[in-house]
């Protein structure tokens, strides 16, 4: 490689020294030094480097730099000169300055080449090479960081010369000890001056290492996180995460505060390392935020501020919120004495059976009120999937907990009141039973420890106030319903729904409608008509649909200028239109075979009507009407019956020269149930003997093969019903007596009620025909056919 003939660009060093065969990057940025390396790329990019005497100062004359340097060559430069340059210098030949020019904006230099001398002999030079080499290594060694290929590089040099500017370049020395190992012409001197510096480098190296290893065998667990977490918060941030630190500091407080039991809290401390280790791009990073926001937001340790409650207080609300229901509110300061009495909070959970409408929801909100604590209302109905109840599992996309720790969370505090509603409404399916998740979370003995497959760990929810709605008792399983004390709310009658209608139906009405009192009046008369004659429910929900038409009807006449709206009894047609529901016993024409029942549905007692004629046949019976298996087999007992007595009700007649249809209205309904046993037997004998029964004589009650009268459920409904509809009098059987006392005093005192035995007396109040003395021996006596018997029973 020709050298370049004249002077020489002159680039100053600061604190750094450029040996031959070493190839080194600079920052350029002073403004003679940018013009000198602009000047070597017109002089085919060769430079003199000339280290500065004293560093921290600026060079006014040439004597500040050194007179030895290195004739380097530039391989690359990048940037620009308003920036500044980075070089990639080359250094090839020691040279020494004979004389700077100094006419031009930048130093410039005649230099001559001064080469190593050549004093050792092949085997000197070998030595030197190996110890210079061993030291090296033995250097990189102590080194933190990998060094393999620095460790490479040193074994495949073999070049003493070359090796000893490496190793220069590379040592902790100060810049006078750089430039006089540069300065140093004899290779054997300038390694072994080499040597003894390695070797002061090698035993700072040592020391620094032992202090590190004392260092980290001192350094606590604290400490040592702290640094760890200070070098993850500076990766973070180079990463951009850096708000995922705070994030995590921020949960870290929230879980102390949280003050949640060991299980949880350990549970809640190991997803936060989770979310540490975890980049915000991780799939797993958005549900561990998500799961720890909700451990964190539960109330474990949080209750509701009023500890205690005053009964009489609570008995107030309880009045003022329901009129009526005098056994159920009484049940319910019952079970609210018990609940201040004792110090732990679990007991029975109340169930509220009851058609719709009368008051089963509303009556949790005023407990709720009378405890001063939250309320939660968890509709159950149409529920089919376990998970609704338990939670999915985290491992799911799009999992949720379940609606329990969901209403928990909602509500803030661990003793509110929850009201399960609809709980008959839930079913099961392929993805699991509902009401056996229900289990846990109403069974006293075990919702102290309720676990949602989400939360993954166990939560407390014996303090909680659990109470269940239904409309009946069918869709409850038994283990279930076990788990619940049942408080019946049967229908209202027609003066309680007088007075709910006057007390809390009306005023909520002109209010919503945006009335006042002063704008409209319904008067009793039409308050009472629409309950009777528009309406025909247990509950008062259509009766409130009812007074919200009356409230639309007065807006609109006093937005058309009348000052008061009067709801009058002959004004009724015009706001409701045609009455809907007529008296349905004034109606029917006392007719043989036709006879009144009482019967139970889900929406409160109800009448129906046992029709029954007689066609030409064979003695066989025609069932209509869509009846069930107990009301068909009923319709079988009831024949028996009434042919045993055919003596007594119609001696003519002849059971093989007719069919009996027997027929109950309204054929599109299914019926079925063990409660018209009675009524059908009355109509048979009613049809055979062709005696009327009075249309205002309603009966209920099941029948056995050997004519006794037998208990039925659902009286208070059944009563409340019959009186609705006009009935005067009940048959019944004198083992349902004890059910007449949750009748209202008002529709017993009306009524007449038959307490009967047998059916004997049923036909006797029913038909008039005197059965006293009718015996229940076999009408059929095998004495007078003991040849034609079987032994068996001859004997």
């Amino acid at each position: 490689m020709s050298m370049p003939i004249g002077a020489i660009p002159v680039l100053p060093l600061k604190n750094t020294v450029l040996y031959p065969g070493i190839t080194q990057t600079l920052r350029v940025g002073r403004d003679k030094s940018l013009k000198a390396v602009d000047a070597a790329m017109l002089k085919d990019n060769w430079i003199v480097t000339l280290a500065q005497r004293h560093p921290d100062k600026p060079i006014e004359n040439p004597d500040e730099l050194y007179h030895w340097g290195t004739l380097a060559k530039i391989e690359s430069i990048k940037g620009t000169h308003e920036q500044g340059y980075f070089v990639t210098l080359r250094g090839y030949h020691r040279m020494k300055v004979n004389s700077f020019k100094t006419d031009t904006e930048i130093y410039e230099a005649h230099t001559e080449r001064v080469d190593d001398t050549t004093d050792i002999d092949p085997s000197t030079e070998g030595a030197l090479l190996t110890s210079l080499r061993q030291i090296s290594i033995e250097v990189l060694q102590l080194v933190p960081g990998n060094t393999e290929q620095a460790q490479e590089l040193v074994l495949a040099i073999e070049d003493v010369g070359l090796l000893s500017y490496l190793a220069a370049a590379n040592i902790e020395i100060g810049l006078d000890e750089r430039q006089h190992l540069l300065e140093m012409t004899s290779i054997k001197d300038r390694v072994m001056h080499l040597l003894t510096l390695m070797n002061q480098q090698k035993d700072n190296l040592q020391v620094r290492q032992d202090i590190r290893q004392k260092l980290g065998t001192k350094l606590g667990q604290t400490q040592r996180e702290h640094i760890l977490r200070e070098q993850l918060k500076t990766i973070r941030e180079e990463l951009g995460e850096g708000d995922e630190t705070s994030a995590v500091e921020d949960y870290s407080q929230k879980i102390k505060d949280a003050k949640m039991p060991k299980e949880a809290n350990d549970l809640a401390l190991q997803q936060l390392k989770k979310l540490e280790s975890s980049g915000q791009q991780s799939p797993e990073h958005q549900m561990i935020r998500s799961h720890l926001d909700l451990m964190v937001s539960l109330p474990w340790s949080k209750a509701s501020d009023k500890k205690d409650f005053n009964l009489d207080e609570a008995e107030s609300i309880l009045h003022a919120d329901h009129y009526g229901l005098d056994k159920i509110k009484k049940r319910i300061l019952q079970h609210l004495a018990v609940l201040k009495l004792k110090k732990e909070k679990r007991g029975s959970i109340l169930l509220f059976i009851g058609p719709p409408g009368v008051g089963k929801t509303s009556l949790g909100q005023s407990i709720a009120r009378a405890l001063g604590k939250k309320y939660q209302r968890i509709s159950l109905g149409g529920v089919r999937d376990e998970s609704e109840i338990r939670g999915h599992r985290r491992t799911y996309i799009g999992s949720l907990p379940g609606r329990i720790i969901a209403a928990v969370k909602k509500a803030g505090e661990n003793d509110a009141v929850f009201l399960l509603d609809e709980i008959d409404k839930m079913s099961r399916s392929f993805s699991g039973d509902p009401a056996s998740a229900m289990l846990e979370v109403l069974d006293p003995e075990q919702n102290t420890t309720f676990t949602d497959h989400y939360l993954d760990t166990a939560f407390d929810l014996s303090n909680i106030f659990f109470i269940a709605t239904a409309n009946s008792l069918e869709g409850i399983p038994l283990p279930l319903l076990d788990r619940m004390e049942v408080i019946d709310l049967s229908g209202y009658t027609i003066a309680e729904k007088f007075h709910i209608a006057k007390t809390h139906l009306i005023p909520k009405q002109i209010k919503e409608h945006g009335l006042t009192p002063d704008q409209i009046e319904i008067s009793d008369e039409a308050l009472f008509k629409t309950i009777s004659h528009y309406t025909r429910e247990a509950g008062v929900r259509e009766l409130q649909r009812k007074i919200a038409e009356m409230a639309r009807f007065a807006s609109e006449k006093i937005l058309r200028g009348e000052a008061k709206v009067v709801v009058e009894l002959l004004r009724l047609e015009e706001i409701l239109g045609p009455e809907r529901y007529q008296n349905e016993v004034a109606d029917v024409v006392a007719t043989p075979g036709v006879v009144t029942g009482l019967a139970w549905t889900p929406v409160g007692g109800d009448i129906l009507f046992i029709e029954t004629a007689l066609v030409p046949g064979k003695g066989e019976m025609i069932v209509t009407g869509q009846l069930g298996d107990v009301m068909k087999e009923s319709a079988q007992i009831a024949k028996s019956l009434v042919k045993a007595r055919l003596q007594t009700l119609a001696p003519a007649f002849d059971f093989s020269k007719f069919d009996i249809h027997l027929h109950v209205p309204s054929g599109g309904i299914p019926k079925d149930g063990p409660s018209a046993g009675i009524t059908l037997l009355t109509s048979l004998a009613s049809l055979i003997s062709r005696r009327v029964v009075n249309p205002k004589l309603a009966m209920t009650g099941e029948i056995s093969l050997r004519g006794k009268v037998m208990p039925v459920g659902g009286i208070k409904e059944k009563v409340i019903a019959a009186h609705r509809a006009g009935i005067n009098e009940v048959i019944m059987s004198d083992r349902n007596e004890k059910d007449l006392k949750d009748v209202p005093e008002e529709v017993r005192s009306q009524m007449k009620i038959h307490l009967v035995q047998h059916i004997n007396q049923v036909l006797t109040i029913a038909l008039g025909i005197d059965l006293s003395d009718w015996s229940d021996e076999l009408l059929y006596h095998p004495k007078d056919h003991d040849a034609n018997l079987p032994s068996a029973m001859s004997n």
